[in-house]
């Protein structure tokens, strides 16, 4: 009885705030009151999963390292002791391949039995469901903690953003699921858990809830999760602080403001190396990730063979093990002089392979810890060799190491306002904002294209969250049939592909609609598809042959516009069958292009449109009715049309 008053009340509130929306004539689809209930119910989700992911990984570490191996690594100082005990002085330090090993095993067992999904890192698994739409089971968060807890606490080179984001993100399309919300109030639930994810376990509220608005487009952002992360955010890292503590994760020294305008130099050229870095890390954890999944096998043992060589690698560096937050709190302060030199310039390449082989081979964690760690190595490295050679720069490498972290994830994450904003608060210092700006951009412009996340978008008009407010509203209201254009030549299915390709090259096309005997339509043939046979096999095979491989495409006259538009995009053809069923099979009847759609809109939106009667059999009048004098949709043309538009 609760729950469906819950959910007659969340849907109450959708209509009533859809209707505000129309009547102001601008896009506001949800109200504040409402999302201020579902953001605080995703934040406390958020904290107490943050608690118990945190708990999680402290407990597989103690075990694993610790009681099993005797090597304890360093904690930052906002979390734990800086004190370590050195690999070599542990108790068994050889037992650290089979250790990484089995906990590659172990967490591959676990995802890849129960949860597939929950592979490599949650937070790009959380962009793509917001991008696609795609509920997020109720058992992935559960499995992604567990996994991620023993993969980062065995020595797997992991972070501990994606799993949170993962875990709270899930929270929320379950919650949006439960009430029934639509589409789009499910994307953006899924936005404002991976924000209060992150802000939560790193104790940055205000740069998880820019991230969420940030992280799922290269340029461009999702306004509309500001203000629902911000408040989710804050409520998880409220809860997270109540029980880990408000101290920022890193203790940095005193007087690091930016104060010598020379210095923008070096800070500069750092700028380049993290672009470069950034890049680097992009391109090797997804050559790493194609490499495992080309490997034969099961998919569950690769993990554990990532294991192994991290282990090995880990037995001469052990700074590669584990998220590493430890070692980045040891190089912002003097000691970093003490380091060799070798160690401090191999750290960024062992950790990005690292990190491949943790997380590319299948194992769970996040990509963000790692980056960070890359770009701290960088900055030391840079410090410890400019200090000999240039005078004036800062006398202990924090500096350097703050605004690399910045620069390196800033660029290849696409997100440089919200890394920025989130590292400032993990080490509670907004003085190097300044130089942070100059390298960030540096390294953002050197980045270019790539990105650590594949399933960033370029910009909102590429979602298909956003295909209703990108798209034409008066699309949806036309059909095919007044887009419709006569058939063009057609093939029959039993010819050679070599007679197919002659017919094409003598037509000067490179596509055709392809008939059985009895005049159905089979779908279309391209000359590319032809092409791609070899040259030897063109006489034997026969068109219906190749068709039969491959998905069927056409369209029917009365088909919304909208629909087929997107269909032509996401299959990248410029044109497509159009088919009537006739005795139960299907009848060419002509066939519809990207242009003919344009030219089908001018002609309903063209004001003297509207002087001139309809054509016999298009129902023209209907879509004429609901636009105004200048041809555009009237508020109940455009209400029509948003019903018809499914996301």
């Amino acid at each position: 009885m609760l729950t469906d008053w819950l959910t007659v009340l969340l849907q109450g509130w959708r209509r009533r705030g859809r209707q505000e929306s129309r009547e102001k004539g601008v896009e506001r689809p949800y109200l504040l009151w409402k999302w201020l209930l579902l953001s605080t119910a995703i934040g406390l989700v958020a904290g107490l999963g943050a608690i118990a992911f945190f708990e999680a990984i402290h407990l597989a570490s103690t075990f694993f390292l610790g009681l099993l191996i005797g090597y304890r690594p360093p904690d930052p100082a906002g979390e734990g002791s800086t004190a370590w005990v050195p690999l070599w002085a542990a108790s068994r330090p050889w037992l650290l391949p089979l250790v990484t090993t089995g906990g590659g095993l172990l967490a591959g067992l676990i995802v890849f039995r129960w949860a597939p999904e929950a592979e490599g890192h949650g937070t790009d698994a959380a962009i793509a469901a917001f991008h696609q739409g795609r509920p997020i089971r109720a058992r992935v968060p559960l499995i992604k903690l567990i996994a991620s807890a023993i993969t980062i606490g065995s020595g797997g080179s992991g972070g501990r953003e994606g799993p949170a984001a993962q875990i709270s993100a899930g929270f929320g399309s379950l919650l949006a699921k439960f009430l029934h919300l639509d589409a789009y109030e499910r994307r953006l639930a899924i936005a404002t858990g991976i924000g209060a994810g992150i802000g939560a376990i790193f104790r940055a509220p205000l740069g998880g809830a820019v991230l969420a608005a940030e992280i799922l487009y290269k340029e461009d952002l999702e306004v509309e999760a500001l203000l629902p992360a911000l408040i989710a955010s804050i409520v998880g890292y409220s809860v997270f602080g109540a029980f880990s503590g408000w101290s920022p994760i890193f203790a940095v020294p005193a007087n690091l403001a930016f104060s010598s305008p020379l210095q923008l130099l070096w800070y500069g050229l750092l700028g380049v190396l993290c672009g470069l870095f950034g890049r680097a890390y992009a391109t090797g954890f997804y050559g790493l990730t194609a490499l495992f999944h080309r490997l034969p096998g099961p998919r569950w043992l690769k993990p554990g063979l990532g294991g192994l060589l991290v282990g090995l690698i880990g037995l001469a560096v052990p700074q590669i093990l584990g998220m590493g937050y430890g070692w980045v709190q040891l190089w912002m302060g003097p000691g970093l002089s003490a380091w060799p030199l070798w160690v401090l310039l191999a750290l960024p390449f062992l950790k990005i392979l690292a990190t491949g082989l943790s997380i590319g081979s299948g194992g769970s964690g996040g990509i963000f810890g790692p980056g960070m760690v890359i770009g701290a190595a960088v900055g030391a490295a840079f410090w410890r060799l400019l200090t000999p050679l240039v005078p004036g720069l800062p006398g202990v490498p924090a500096p350097f190491v703050i605004v690399a972290m910045m620069a390196l994830f800033g660029g290849i994450a696409h997100a440089p306002l919200a890394v920025m904003l989130m590292v400032a608060e993990m080490t509670g210092n907004l003085s190097l904002l300044a130089p942070a700006m100059l390298a960030v951009g540096i390294a953002v412009l050197i980045v270019g294209e790539q990105s650590i996340y594949s399933n960033q978008l370029r910009t909102r008009a590429d979602s298909p969250a956003h295909r209703r407010r990108w798209s034409w509203p008066l699309l949806s209201l036309l059909q095919v049939r007044q887009a419709l254009l006569p058939p063009q030549p057609v093939l029959a299915a039993n010819l050679s592909l070599s007679e197919a390709e002659s017919l094409l090259r003598e037509w000067q096309i490179d596509s055709v609609a392809v008939l059985d005997e009895r005049g159905t339509c089979l779908g279309r043939l391209t000359l590319a598809q032809v092409l791609a046979v070899e040259a030897a096999e063109r006489e034997r095979r026969r068109v219906a042959e190749l068709l039969e491989s491959r998905q069927t495409l056409a369209v029917t006259p009365s088909d919304p516009l909208d629909r087929v538009l997107a269909v032509l995009l996401d299959q990248r053809c410029d044109w497509l069958p159009v088919v009537e069923e006739r005795a139960g099979s299907r009848h060419l009847v002509g066939y519809v292009s990207a242009r003919s759609i344009l030219q089908a809109y001018q002609v309903a939106r063209a004001p003297q449109a509207q002087r001139s009667g309809p054509e016999p059999g298009l129902p023209t009048l209907s879509v004429l009715a609901l636009t105004s004098a200048d041809g555009e949709p009237t508020s109940a043309g455009r209400q029509k049309a948003e019903e018809s538009l499914s996301l």
